[in-house]
């Protein structure tokens, strides 16, 4: 009988390896982190070509705000979508709709039109993101997640590249519908890729919260669209009274949450796994730092020194490079080690490349030593985006892995649309302290090099309001120190075994045992 179990043992197919699908899966994830930072080069072409006839820039604005509010708000619910009916399958709506509604943007005839088309591309992404880090959590075993989580990470930091100079090459040798006419050969391929190499992972017989659908996303709409449009309103009581409302809509959902007597659309005892939540409040202050230092330092580098887009984005290839290089070396030692000695170092990085931004500034430094903090901040960016994620995963049970990836993905994008507000009214404090009346004269800074005689006042400005991000990061430090280290760690030298069946207790580490973690 032994004989013949070896030999059935022997014949059986090798484990599939999961890489193929993550490797398919990130085309999209690619797709969608560049397609949120392509349009903001394109902007003035847009505004040239569908909106000429007025000088208010607002209307153009929507083009981004109608975008990532579609894609904020659905998030929580389109995570729980792939544990219904498979993260395969609402990937691939996901991606179909995204394409299309580029084919759309691309097409658009007037602003109005390009504005819907964006919301149905921000709700084809927000179908896709969560499905990405569920297929990681279902298909890779704990102690092998770091490195995939790297492969996610080292995405990210690429992305943060491309678009802008993708941008700016689309923009000025074919025209701003190529931004969007590029995602469809791109999309077709990841469709494709996804078909083939994503595995159907089994199906969890969720029962869906409608009551909890329906406040989830009033709410987070709520505050998502008043903190979008706080700016443009001036902070008017309504727009504050907005924001009030939508958090006590949250409060209210969070209530219905904690009391519901069937399944819940935000499983509150994912938050008594002490590590995913310090790693979301850890990812909502870095998507908030992302969001909110670029605003200064573009605005500096173009007005006050004069740099085109394009020139202005070559700065950043230092941090792309240097994050894409290093973030799938990251992944594979945060299998083996604590992810605090891995999220420290980066975070204090970040927060030291953003100090050394604005000493520059203040300094008034050539434009070669900007490409130092960059390297810095690639490096740093390396040690945190895969070591939060896999540190947000890593414990969560296969049936919850879509609800997680949806409440970690939301706190991020939350995240970047407090960032985007706050930068923007600090930035116009700072200007008002530094160039008084410099609020009647917002019309000057649209464009354009900046008169002498306003230079240095603008660039203080700008190099004080790099202040806010640094003390954000800053919190996001102090919250990753009170992380517990990971229970399933790989020993060093372990072989990497394949990933186990979903539903299989992954084997804890005789060393971690020994240790009684």
């Amino acid at each position: 009988m032994t004989d013949s179990r070896a030999a059935s043992v022997a014949s059986a197919p090798p484990e599939r390896s999961p890489w193929p699908a993550l490797w398919a899966l990130v085309i999209g994830f690619f797709m969608i982190l560049v397609d949120t930072t392509i349009v903001s080069v394109a902007n003035p072409a847009i505004k040239a070509a569908l909106d000429p006839s007025t000088n208010n820039l607002d209307n153009v604005v929507w083009v981004t705000s109608a975008y990532l509010l579609t894609y904020a708000v659905p998030l929580l619910v389109t995570g729980r979508l792939g544990d219904r009916f498979g993260p395969k399958n609402i990937y691939l709506v996901g991606l179909a709709i995204f394409t299309l509604a580029s084919l759309a943007c691309g097409l658009a005839s007037s602003l109005e039109v390009l504005i819907v088309a964006r919301a149905v591309q921000g709700l084809g992404a927000a179908l896709m993101t969560p499905q990405t880090m569920a297929v990681i959590t279902r298909t890779f075993p704990p102690q092998r997640r770091g490195a995939a989580m790297g492969l996610w990470g080292a995405t990210a930091g690429v992305a943060t590249l491309v678009g802008p100079l993708a941008g700016g090459l689309l923009v000025d040798g074919l025209g701003w519908e190529w931004i969007f006419f590029i995602n469809i050969p791109v999309g077709i391929i990841g469709f494709v890729a996804a078909v083939v190499l994503v595995p159907q992972l089994p199906k969890t017989s969720h029962k869906f919260d409608l009551v909890g659908v329906a406040l989830s996303a009033l709410g987070l709409f709520l505050i998502v669209f008043g903190l979008q449009e706080g700016e443009h309103f001036d902070w008017a009581a309504w727009i504050w009274a907005m924001v009030a409302a939508g958090v006590v809509v949250m409060a209210l959902f969070v209530w219905t949450q904690a009391r519901s007597k069937t399944e819940p659309l935000v499983p509150l005892d994912l938050f008594r796994d002490r590590n995913f939540s310090i790693a979301n409040l850890a990812i909502a202050a870095v998507g908030f730092t992302v969001t909110s230092m670029a605003l200064p330092q573009m605005f500096y580098l173009q007005l006050a020194r004069g740099l085109t887009p394009t020139e202005s984005a070559l700065l950043l290839i230092p941090l792309a490079i240097l994050s894409g290089v290093l973030a799938p070396f990251a992944g594979k030692l945060l299998d083996r080690t604590d992810p605090r000695f891995l999220l420290v170092p980066g975070l204090l990085l970040v927060g030291g490349a953003l100090a050394l931004y604005a000493a520059l500034i203040f300094g008034d430094a050539p434009i070669w030593a900007f490409l130092i903090p960059s390297a810095l901040m690639g490096v740093g960016n390396a040690g945190i985006w895969g070591p939060l994620a896999t540190t947000a995963t890593r414990n969560l049970p296969p049936r919850q892995a879509g609800a997680g990836a949806g409440i970690y993905n939301t706190t991020r994008t939350v995240g970047s649309v407090i960032g985007s507000a706050s930068i923007a009214a600090f930035m116009q404090a700072r200007l008002e302290a530094n160039l008084p009346g410099a609020g009647d004269a917002g019309a000057s800074f649209g464009g354009g090099t900046l008169p002498p005689q306003i230079v240095e006042g603008f660039s203080t400005a700008m190099g004080q309001s790099l202040l806010l991000p640094i003390g954000v990061i800053l919190l996001g430090l102090v919250a990753v120190l009170f992380m517990r280290r990971p229970a399933m760690l790989r020993p060093h030298g372990a072989p990497r075994d394949a990933a186990p069946a979903e539903g299989a207790p992954a084997a804890r580490p005789a060393a971690a045992a020994a240790a009684g973690e």
